[in-house]
C-alpha cells in the first residue's frame, strides 16, 4: 500500500469520483481510498486527488505525481520528500 522509493514513496490509491464529502477515508483492497467531489473529467479527479494528498501527507503539490492510472480509479502515486512511516503517520484515520 505504501512502500519506500528512491526520492520518497509511492502510495497505492482507489479514488471515489463525485462523492459528497472529499478526503482520506480509510483503506479498501489494500489502498488508500480517498473521496473526491469533482467528477473523472479533464483531469479535475486527478487534480484534486493531489490536493487532498498534499495536504493530508504535509508536502507541496509538486511533491505529488501519478505515476500510474491517471484514466483509472486504482492508481500509483509517487510523493517525493516523505518516507513511508511518515506518510503512513498522516493518512492514518
Amino acid at each position: 500500500m505504501i512502500a519506500s522509493s528512491p526520492d520518497g514513496v509511492v502510495i497505492d490509491v482507489q479514488v471515489i469520483p463525485r462523492a459528497a464529502k472529499a478526503g482520506v477515508a480509510g483503506t479498501r483492497e489494500n489502498a488508500v481510498l480517498v473521496r473526491l467531489h469533482a467528477p473523472p473529467v479533464d483531469g479535475a479527479a486527478n487534480a484534486e486527488l493531489v490536493d487532498i494528498l498534499s495536504h493530508a501527507l504535509g508536502v507541496p503539490r509538486r511533491a505529488i505525481a501519478i505515476a500510474t492510472g491517471e484514466r483509472t480509479r486504482r492508481k500509483r502515486v509517487a510523493v517525493a520528500g516523505i518516507t513511508a512511516d511518515e506518510a503512513r503517520r498522516r493518512l492514518a484515520p
